[in-house]
């Protein structure tokens, strides 16, 4: 439940002169303050809380820091953002002067290692969420960089640390980047609290607590947030897991520690977790539960500009934008299950949905925007075709733990599967005044899809929907791959893609699917990737882009990645690190490129595939034929180049 406003409403003195321009709905929309000059605009000589953000200052739905801020704003505080501030002194964080309660910081919504850095290490030449695009304006580790230079600057006010960067660090975990096993993010930070996953109910909770006088350190019993203690002041009743000290040294303990952190990410049946770090605990209440429709509603209703600061328009804007701009998010949380993704220990695997009233009022609110084109360009989220619960028992025992999936390597028979809804609000939007087109580009999961004994979405998806090509993420093809993956078998694609290709035919379009593919995740031996090179010759496709595993913190295939142990079984696992096979996996999956020629024939020597040379090394002789998928058999000149588009920062979701 909302906590009721309990401070009286401030409103602007003046017009600001960086007021947006007032084409949605008739509503009055303004930005939240970015300089101390903004602020005083409206009249205000202090403000109640700063928002400090690795990202520009986009006042949109789709970024956290914009959530956040318009949450405070909506429960009654003075609310200022501090975009991307001077990581080099503390004095950046004092331009708005002295918060009266505290700062809500979070890294942004990309994790700043990630947005700083590809798999190999090299350092990106391109930021998509700094005006411009320009690289370096955030820090590396910007969550607990803010968090320190917030306490240099005011060590008596309150840290509260959020976002996905400090979601998924707020246990001792695996640093890929230093290959080696850090302390929770509370101990490096100084953070006084980590409101981890999505903290509307913590944040504001946390807010009116402060703001009542409560002091930060007795706020120890919110849903969804960690805080460090002593012995003596741990809760009644918790689990623990190994420490700080055991996890860096103990790959066994590890491994056990991540499977006692999963089966207890659940609002229902996880009890709070506690972890030793250094002479204090980290306990982890209880997650948050997740916001109801009406409550998700409310918070896409706030007054979002649903757009970056006027002052970045000199600066080239904001590129992040271009991909959310005309997007709606129409859902959260993901019971999907795929190791790889950190989804499970941010926003959850319970997925919450919005009314169909709630997506309508936004679309035609974006439909008279300016700069509108008729394209709504998705209607999506984690999953796009997941609304409803994944089974009618979830809210009453909670999700399942122990490594269950919903959907893999089999579906549950509990599992409910009903697109109708979803097809309704489709619908409704494409009917919409304004509205030429309206397309899913968030992906959607196949193997839910094809269960649908009701195909009515399913064509029109394909009808109406698909923006030329469909993403979709098989992954791999190789069994014992699919299984560390938590994928379906590859069968299930094959069948979800031949009956794609039969509704495009007889819509009579001309489109693709674009499967994601990985390269070297825990579990892949070069024999599975050889498998998969020899998959997509006979299904001719050709990616352009894969992705090599990124073992990010907070999400099982890391573990696999550190430990070398599956933590539901502790049986080893195979994970391929030297950067030799590495390569010779990411080739084989574009074993078509010339300049792939020599990794790929090494490949196929060293696991005894002499005989796909032919084949697959670029310059060898080529085989009149090789059976596909189906058993059809189809020549080596009738491939169809499938395009995978740009892999991107894959590893969150």
């Amino acid at each position: 439940m909302w906590f009721k406003t309990i401070l009286e409403k401030r409103v602007p003195k003046a017009e600001p002169a960086f007021l947006a321009k007032k084409w949605r709905r008739g509503m009055y929309q303004e930005f939240l303050p970015l300089s101390r000059e903004e602020m005083l605009a409206r009249g205000w000589n202090e403000v109640d809380y700063i928002v400090v953000t690795g990202d520009a200052y986009v006042d949109h739905p789709s970024f956290g820091s914009a959530i956040i801020s318009r949450l405070l704003e909506k429960e009654g505080f003075r609310v200022a953002v501090l975009s991307q501030p001077d990581f080099t002194s503390c004095e950046s964080m004092k331009i708005f002067g002295k918060p009266r309660y505290g700062f809500f910081i979070g890294g942004g919504n990309v994790d700043s290692m990630v947005a700083h850095y590809t798999v190999a290490k090299i350092r990106r030449d391109r930021d998509e969420y700094t005006p411009g695009g320009v690289p370096g304006k955030r820090p590396d580790r910007s969550a607990t960089v803010y968090t320190k230079l917030a306490k240099q600057a005011y060590p008596d006010l309150p840290v509260i640390l959020g976002g996905l960067e400090a979601s998924l660090r707020r246990f001792a975990h695996y640093d890929y980047w230093t290959d080696t096993v850090l302390p929770s993010i509370m101990e490096t930070s100084g953070a006084d609290l980590v409101s981890f996953g999505m903290s509307e109910h913590q944040t504001a909770e946390i807010a009116h607590r402060l703001a009542a006088g409560e002091p930060v350190n007795e706020i120890t019993d919110v849903a969804g947030t960690c805080y460090m203690t002593d012995f003596a002041h741990l809760p009644a009743q918790y689990v623990e897991c190994a420490g700080f000290h055991k996890v860096s040294t103990d790959k066994i303990a590890y491994a056990k520690a991540c499977r006692i952190q999963m089966d207890n990410q659940d609002c229902v049946s996880g009890k709070p977790v506690v972890q030793k770090q250094g002479e204090r605990y980290l306990v982890q209440n209880i997650p948050a539960t997740p916001l109801t429709r009406k409550e998700l509603d409310e918070i896409y209703a706030m007054p979002f500009t649903r757009r970056y600061h006027p002052s970045y328009e000199a600066l080239g804007g904001v590129p992040a934008i271009a991909e959310v701009e005309f997007s709606i998010i129409q859902n959260r949380g993901c019971y999907g299950g795929c190791n790889f993704c950190a989804i499970t220990m941010h926003q959850g695997r319970r997925v919450t949905s919005r009314s169909e009233d709630s997506i309508v009022e936004e679309a035609k609110a974006m439909t008279e925007a300016p700069n509108f084109k008729g394209y709504i360009h998705d209607v999506g989220g984690p999953t796009a075709n997941f609304r409803l619960p994944s089974c009618g028992q979830q809210m009453a025992k909670g999700m399942c733990v122990e490594g269950k999936h919903c959907l893999a390597p089999a579906p549950c028979p509990k599992l409910i599967v009903d697109h109708k809804e979803y097809l309704k609000i489709l619908r409704r939007l494409r009917e919409l005044p304004g509205v030429k087109k309206v397309f899913i580009r968030s992906g959607i999961r196949y193997d839910y899809l094809i269960l649908d004994k009701d195909e009515t979405f399913f064509k029109e998806l394909v009808k109406y929907h698909i923006s030329g090509q469909l993403k979709v993420a098989p992954e791999h093809c190789a069994p014992n791959t699919l299984k560390y993956m938590g994928k379906p078998p590859v069968e299930v694609y094959n069948k979800f893609s031949k009956r794609f290709y039969e509704l495009t035919k007889q819509a009579g379009k001309k489109q693709y699917l674009v499967p994601y593919l990985m390269s070297s995740h825990p579990g892949s031996t070069l024999k599975d990737a050889v498998i998969l090179a020899e998959y997509l010759y006979r299904n001719r496709i050709r990616p352009e882009q894969v992705q090599d595993f990124y073992p990010t913190p907070g999400t099982v295939s890391t573990c696999m990645f550190y430990t070398g142990l599956d933590p539901y079984t502790l049986k080893p696992v195979y994970v391929a690190k030297s950067r030799e096979e590495k390569a010779m996996q990411r080739a084989l999956l574009q074993y078509y490129e010339p300049k792939n020629a020599q990794r790929v024939r090494k490949a196929l020597q060293l696991t005894h595939r002499e005989d796909l040379i032919p084949l697959l090394v670029p310059g060898g002789r080529k085989a009149s034929t090789l059976k596909d998928s189906d058993g059809d058999t189809k020549g080596a000149k009738t491939w169809r180049t499938t395009r995978t588009g740009k892999a991107g920062k894959r590893s969150f979701g």
